[in-house]
């Protein structure tokens, strides 16, 4: 029996009636930080449903704290949009609250969506359970996202073989094609700094999703009123979780390994997992493919989301500062190889003496020159094993060097290269084209793949096949720099550059609309001197001839990405939004004659120059526009 009162009743209604008037407060300073543009538009919308509607009633305290504290720079970044799957899936900063930023509800309204949507796309199938695998890196509170995604999964009914430790993403991709799954779950922000993390959402044949279904699930996410949960730790013990990890551990090294080739592998290899997931995928994987000298960089071995030894905190491969520690270690001890990969393990970056004296000078190779050299290793070990016939074909993005399109006809194997940004659209082509033919895939943001085993870019298979490399010109008394020289000599002598234009927040995505928005209605004439012959332009559909102002139809995928071509033939800028990061990047893309490309020395000096030129245009045309 109830002990309650009148003075009971009376302090739950005053509490209620305290509750009622802080909201009242809360809302109308809302909306008056609205009127003073200390928020957006876009904040102020969506603060008003995190305070008002019942979905999001758990997070309201830290809500009315940020307002009562006038946060509303925080509450600005947080709030002003709802935050998007890109080309990599859910990607942002962590934050407790906001639609704009990683959090519990963010993330557990993704899982949600996904199983809702998976739900009513497979319906009922007699004695077929729908499943999920997921998996995590190191990042800040990956597991617990993991966890929550596990519970979510399982409370639509889903079976969750969950990778029970730190694991790659390609190992994701093919766990979900292995066991069958109808879907999969990576907890990732690839190489995004420490303050980010993501969900990865995968179809049932191991890629990213791709229309129809990316636009159906985030329909159900941007809907969801209710996330249904069961415990994680209730779910394991009901059997409703299957731990995976040794299982998937053995079955992938034994797929990946079938993409080795046999060869010299006398090389010493330093390997640097930049405080990610690598080591449990690439040493094991070395050394099966015959490898007895590999080491780990002990810096970089940390499994930390904090990302301590790499400079800037940033475990990009991309970046070239990672990798001057690791160099100055391998002049000393006499390696003969640098290899490094990402967080989560999908991206490799290289770097390798500039000739056979592994105390002499090193240097890096761009994601685009990676893509060069394994896509000519590829070709000529399945030429040399007779592997290749006319339906074989290799798959680039638009923005990778069109030097892979030449060795690929070099070697009598068509390119698909019509491709927007993001490793699923080449998963779609591979299915689309034939898996039994597909040959070798590559984007220049350092993702490589070779074989049928998954659908997205693998760093451990492609540190196989480049220490494989490095081990087959080490034989021949030569470096990876004289087989890329080669490679230049052949087909003209590529360069390209990458520029990145941060804009953040609202302001920021205002900014890179206005700059998009120019580059199609007025672009430049002329970048670096040499005259803009025509824009391509992705989203319209349409090519523009600068000289009569002509338009054609443009055959190509449909998507925010407009490339203007120079008159020099095999010289293009290619600009586009990111699709995880709030930037611009601007890619220039740059190639010499055959006959022009012999002394390399003064090739890459013309070329250089040209490139500091276009790229001074080109941050003046994105000033003043936008």
């Amino acid at each position: 029996m109830s002990n309650s009162g009148p003075s009971d009743a009376s302090t739950s209604t005053q509490s209620a009636d305290a509750f009622t008037i802080e909201m009242e407060a809360a809302l109308a300073a809302t909306e008056q930080a609205g009127a003073e543009k200390k928020l957006s538009p876009g904040a102020v919308e969506n603060i008003r449903k995190w305070l008002t509607q019942n979905r999001y009633r758990q997070y309201r305290p830290s809500v009315l704290k940020h307002i009562a504290e006038q946060q509303w720079q925080t509450l600005d970044d947080v709030f002003w949009t709802i935050i998007p799957f890109g080309t990599g899936g859910r990607r942002g900063k962590m934050y407790e609250i906001g639609s704009n930023a990683i959090n519990d509800r963010t993330i557990g309204e993704s899982a949600q969506g996904l199983a809702d949507y998976v739900v009513s796309h497979q319906g009922p199938s007699e004695g077929k359970e729908l499943s999920c695998a997921i998996a995590y890196d190191t990042r800040h509170r990956s597991r617990h996202f993991a966890e929550l995604c596990s519970g979510i999964m399982v409370a639509s009914g889903f079976r969750v073989y969950l990778l029970d430790d730190y694991r790659a993403t390609p190992q994701l991709s093919f766990a979900v094609r292995m066991l069958g799954c109808d879907c999969g779950i990576m907890v990732t922000a690839s190489h995004n700094p420490p303050s980010d993390n993501a969900v990865k959402v995968y179809w049932s044949n191991g890629a990213q999703v791709l229309p129809p279904h990316d636009a159906a699930i985030i329909d159900r996410v941007m809907s969801c009123e209710e996330i249904r949960s069961v415990p994680f730790d209730q779910a394991v013990a009901e059997g409703r979780i299957e731990m995976v990890t040794e299982k998937i551990d053995s079955a992938y090294l034994a797929a990946a390994l079938e993409c080795r080739f046999e060869g010299p592998r006398d090389v010493r290899v330093l390997y640097t997992p930049l405080h990610g997931v690598g080591e449990e995928a690439v040493v094991p994987l070395l050394e099966k493919d015959g490898f007895t000298q590999v080491d780990v960089y002990e810096p970089h071995r940390e499994k930390s989301g904090d990302f301590p030894n790499v400079p800037g905190h940033v475990s990009n491969p991309e970046n070239t500062a990672v990798f001057e520690k690791p160099i100055e270690a391998a002049q000393q001890s006499g390696h003969d190889l640098i290899l490094a990969t990402d967080p989560d393990c999908d991206r490799l970056g290289v770097a390798a003496p500039k000739t056979t004296d592994t105390g002499g000078e090193w240097g890096t190779f761009t994601g685009n020159q990676i893509a060069a050299l394994l896509c000519q290793y590829v070709l000529d070990r399945c030429a040399a094993a007779n592997r290749l016939d006319d339906r074989s074909f290799v798959v680039k993005t638009l923005v990778t060097t069109e030097l892979v399109r030449r060795i690929a006809v070099a070697h009598g194997v068509r390119c698909e290269g019509e491709l927007l940004v993001g490793y699923k659209h080449i998963a779609a082509v591979i299915d689309r084209e034939g898996p039994e033919h597909f040959v070798y895939g590559c984007e220049e943001s350092h993702g490589y793949l070779v074989g049928q085993y998954a659908r997205d870019k693998d760093g451990a298979v492609a540190c196989m096949l480049l220490s494989e490399l490095a081990a087959l010109v080490k034989s021949e008394g030569r470096s990876l720099h004289d087989y890329l020289d080669a490679i230049y000599r052949q087909h003209g002598y590529h360069r390209e550059g990458l520029i990145n234009v941060f804009m953040e927040g609202s302001e920021g995505m205002a900014a890179m609309q206005r700059l998009m928005a120019a580059f199609r209605s007025q672009p430049p004439t002329t970048l670096g001197g040499i005259e803009v012959e025509q824009v391509r332009d992705y989203q319209a559909q349409s090519v523009t001839r600068l000289a009569d102002q002509t338009t054609s139809p443009l055959q190509g995928p449909n998507g925010n990405l407009v490339i203007m071509d120079l008159v020099e033939k095999g010289n293009y800028i290619a600009v586009r939004p990111s699709g995880t990061e709030p930037k611009v990047k601007f890619y220039i893309f740059t190639r010499l004659g055959t006959d022009q490309s012999q002394d390399l020395e003064q090739a890459d000096v013309t070329l250089g120059k040209r490139i500091a030129a276009i790229e001074a245009d080109v941050r003046d045309f994105a000033r003043l526009n936008s």
